[in-house]
């Protein structure tokens, strides 16, 4: 579908509908933005506009959908609102933002997605490209909008970027060089409904390559693994667990590539700054995927030796009067936290709860595995997760109606040795904007203890 000339509607005033909104006006796209919440100011959303933009708020009529030729979805609008029907039931086609920044950029890209991981994956294969090329970019669910660099990109940039379910929801012609599906766990089940629909969405990533192209998937997970046999591109595997005659895998303290008839180190725990078996298959997912982007393997043990990790996963905070404090806020649901609690070394106040997902916690629970001294939780989830937590024999818990409270709580109680971790396995919603702001008021406020 070529935009000149046409009449493109942006659905959503957030972070992602904005910057859909300055790359369709800066390219000449007439544009209008829409919002279905009445009560927002419509001057205070043209402001965030760098050029001149029409706003609707409140209910489209049929006829104001016909005046559109095509509508372009923020993630945070679920593809069954009523009104994003209404522009199927017209025949006019829906986009995300990932497929409006695909039509103007120039490049190649490295597309990557799954349960966990991704943001740790995303930033290292960044970090790693950084070694050779002059033209990259680290975009998407990470922070910076696709779109907000689209514009920016020449033929010889290189474009990592950060995918969620909610983005491959609406693409059309999407196709990344390299694409990943590092893990497939139970999440947003609110919105896809069931895993099988979840993964299958997942996978819409790799829907548009072709036989030249990659696919990099874990091989110790099941249900990555049985996507190889559905895709047109080369399935690439990684594994922790298993030493592959074909592809990127852990050998001892080794992260070992073997491709076509060779075997390759290209670095060793004595080169990695992340901890946790997490980490070792994300490091292992970025070899694969910076390997078959073009990253010579002397650019990619650079590029590992520099990167130091993402805040709010397992960040380290501060450590006051021999208690060390953590940020996980990121693990948003119950196997990145799983991941947190088992990377712990410590005796641990766990701070959890948040938004209902629909995630059960058995799992979570269970792998505490003697670590957590007692389990701090707030939110939406809480009276859920103690019953849980109950259930299965674990009753250290306590209930408090704030993030502060938690901390000082944990401050309260923790001895030396022990480590407070904020790993909620929910999301933030409700209590804060994103998981960001959470794990920043969760440093602000360890930091005021000091």
């Amino acid at each position: 579908m070529e935009l000149e000339g046409k009449r493109v509607l942006v659905a959503g005033t957030g972070i992602s509908g904005i910057g859909a909104a300055n790359l369709l006006t800066e390219a000449g796209i007439e544009t209008v933005l829409y919002d279905g919440n009445e009560a927002l100011n419509k001057e205070e959303i043209r402001q965030r506009v760098k050029h001149p933009v029409e706003v609707i708020l409140g209910e489209l009529t049929d006829e104001m959908i016909e005046a559109f030729d095509l509508m372009v979805l923020s993630p945070g609008i679920s593809v069954n609102a009523p009104f994003v029907q209404k522009f199927k039931e017209h025949k006019i086609p829906v986009w995300s933002e990932i497929e409006l920044a695909y039509y103007f950029s120039r490049g190649e890209i490295a597309a990557i997605t799954g349960t966990n991981g991704k943001t740790t994956t995303t930033a290292l294969v960044g970090e790693i490209v950084k070694c050779q090329y002059d033209s990259s970019f680290v975009v998407g669910n990470i922070g910076i909008p696709y779109t907000n660099v689209a514009l920016d990109t020449k033929e010889e940039s290189v474009i990592v970027a950060e995918i969620s379910s909610f983005q491959l929801e609406t693409i059309q012609q999407f196709r990344p060089k390299v694409s990943a599906v590092l893990n497939i766990t139970p999440d947003h089940l609110d919105r896809h409904g069931t895993v099988e629909c979840y993964a299958d969405t997942k996978l819409k990533i790799a829907m548009n390559q072709t036989e030249n192209e990659y696919c990099v998937l874990n091989y110790d997970d099941p249900t990555t693994r049985a996507m190889g046999m559905r895709i047109k591109a080369v399935p690439v595997y990684f594994s922790r667990l298993e030493k592959l005659e074909k592809g990127v895998y852990l050998d001892g303290d080794d992260f070992v590539i073997s491709w076509n008839g060779t075997r390759q180190v290209i670095c060793t725990m004595q080169d990695i700054n992340l901890l946790g078996g997490h980490n070792h298959e994300n490091i292992l997912a970025a070899i694969a995927i910076s390997y078959f982007m073009g990253v010579k393997p002397e650019a990619i043990l650079e590029g590992v030796r520099k990167f130091k990790g993402v805040a709010h996963r397992i960040e380290f905070v501060a450590e006051i009067n021999g208690v060390a404090y953590y940020n996980d806020s990121k693990g948003t649901n119950p196997d990145a936290a799983i991941k947190g609690i088992q990377a712990m070394n410590r005796p641990t106040y766990l701070i959890g709860g948040g938004y209902d997902k629909k995630s059960t916690y058995d799992e979570w629970i269970d792998a505490f595995d003697g670590k957590v001294k007692s389990l701090i939780l707030l939110g939406q989830t809480a009276e859920k997760i103690a019953k849980t937590a109950k259930e299965h024999g674990f009753d250290q818990i306590v209930m408090v109606d704030s993030l502060e409270e938690a901390v000082n709580y944990a401050a309260d109680h923790a001895e030396e040795g022990d480590a407070v971790l904020l790993s909620p396995a929910c999301a933030s919603w409700g209590m804060f904007k994103n998981y960001e702001v959470r794990g920043d008021q969760f440093k602000e406020f360890v930091h005021r203890l000091s």
